[in-house]
């Protein structure tokens, strides 16, 4: 299981820069004014050969002062909720405010872990102003620059020596792992009570009712996988708040533990936003992909045309990635259930897949001849060699090349078309480096 570790703390202390640093992108957008982190951020980092995923809670406060100080509650009570780790991020400069302060208080009643870090630390000068943080009740405060990276070595050594130990459940390693996911009332619940069977899952009209990730063993038709199922049961008192929060962040849990996603659509609802958000998490991740287009029953006037319209459409909001099956199902009437699986499993073949070195370049080798990259300054690319590498997690190409800094981006999407056209690499995402001779 990844270990999950949320930054939290009121607007401009910095979190979005020291998200920035751990997760060495430049995503969220840092701006001096308050509340300007505004996509949902989630990266990954990694420290001493530990990975783990890092949430910047900031990316879901809503820019308006009256409601600031109830979503920075729900931020902390998100973290609390979803997260192994808390971050608690205050400014040095300005010191404790009364937000500090209520925030700090919900922290010490969670049973979390939670690391005090003291912001804006940019110069040695600051240390004589970290006596007054001890005061939140938190245990030490650790003084680190986000802007400049001063003291955040110290303050992974010590995240990660709060991890808890890899492989909390005992699950069989061979065995395929498929996540459910979707966003809420897609019909994630009601697909896995039809293949288990039985109600393993409470499934009600209100968004968001189900709860925690567990792995369920799927044991017939010839079938042996664990579903990693993003269910259990909601505390009641819980629901009234926003979903979207808890939806994302039990999202990722499911995808980062599994191998093939099966991401849901509701028919009646098309791709939206949120379905963008969990797709690009999918893809990060590196794991396979089944989009199961769920609740077609209800759908009205059906022509023939419509499914190869709507899967059009679906592969174009989803591009430069289509290589993907797409299964129309109606979870309510069984219809094409067991296909969702047959496919899961199929695509979970195709990222294991292997084409032989010497059936690629005989292959390729002469259709790169025919259609070289374009040259560039003047300079000619040959690519002499292509092999595939070894126990990746998805299947990977290396090109061997002259001068593979000039190999552009569509280029290698024709490559990669080309090996898509010849094996069956369905479902999976596939990478291709080039490099030197």
């Amino acid at each position: 299981m990844g270990n999950i570790v949320a930054i939290v703390g009121r607007p401009n202390v910095g979190k979005s820069t020291l998200f920035n640093r751990l997760t060495k992108s430049r995503r969220a957008i840092v701006n001096d004014e308050a509340g300007t982190t505004r996509d949902r951020q989630y990266g990954k980092s990694e420290w001493t050969g530990r990975e783990f995923s890092v949430i910047d809670t900031g990316g879901w406060v809503r820019n308006s002062t009256d409601v600031f100080e109830n979503e920075i509650k729900r931020q902390a009570l998100v973290a609390i909720e979803e997260s192994d780790i808390i971050l608690f991020i205050v400014d040095i400069q300005n010191g404790i405010t009364d937000f500090d302060l209520e925030v700090a208080d919900m922290l010490r009643r969670s049973d979390k872990p939670v690391v005090l870090v003291s912001n804006k630390a940019d110069t040695f000068e600051w240390q004589y102003e970290i006596a007054e943080f001890y005061k939140f009740g938190l245990g030490e405060p650790f003084m680190i620059s986000a802007i400049n990276g001063l003291g955040t070595g110290e303050l992974l050594d010590k995240v990660v020596s709060l991890f808890k130990p890899d492989s909390a459940e005992e699950i069989e390693e061979e065995l395929p792992r498929f996540a459910i996911v979707g966003r809420p009332n897609a019909g994630k619940s009601s697909l896995t009570n039809a293949l288990m069977g039985e109600e393993r899952t409470i499934v009600t009209d209100i968004a968001g009712t189900t709860r925690d990730s567990i792995y369920l063993r799927f044991n017939k038709f010839g079938h042996d996988f664990y579903l990693v199922d993003t269910a259990g049961i909601r505390k009641k008192a819980k629901v009234n708040e926003d979903l979207e929060y808890y939806s994302v962040v039990r999202a990722i849990r499911a995808i980062e533990n599994s191998d093939v996603c099966i991401l849901m659509i509701d028919a009646t609802h098309g791709i939206e936003s949120q379905d963008l958000n969990i797709f690009s998490l999918i893809q990060k991740n590196k794991k396979g992909l089944v989009v199961c287009v769920n609740k077609w029953d209800l759908i009205e006037n059906k022509e023939a045309n419509d499914i190869k319209k709507i899967e059009k459409q679906i592969r174009e909001r989803l591009a430069p990635f289509t290589d993907f099956p797409i299964i129309f199902t109606s979870v309510v009437n069984m219809q094409r259930v067991l296909k969702v699986m047959d496919t899961a499993v199929a695509v979970y073949e195709n990222k294991q897949r292997k084409a032989p070195t010497a059936k690629l370049n005989e292959y390729l080798l002469p259709l790169i001849q025919r259609t070289p990259p374009p040259a560039l300054k003047g300079k000619y690319i040959k690519i002499k060699y292509v092999t595939q590498l070894p126990n990746t997690q998805i299947p990977t190409f290396v090109f061997f090349a002259n001068l593979p800094q000039y190999v552009k981006e569509p280029y290698r999407r024709f490559l990669e078309n080309k090996i898509r056209e010849k094996w069956d690499f369905n479902g999976t995402p596939v990478q291709l480096f080039i490099r030197a001779k």
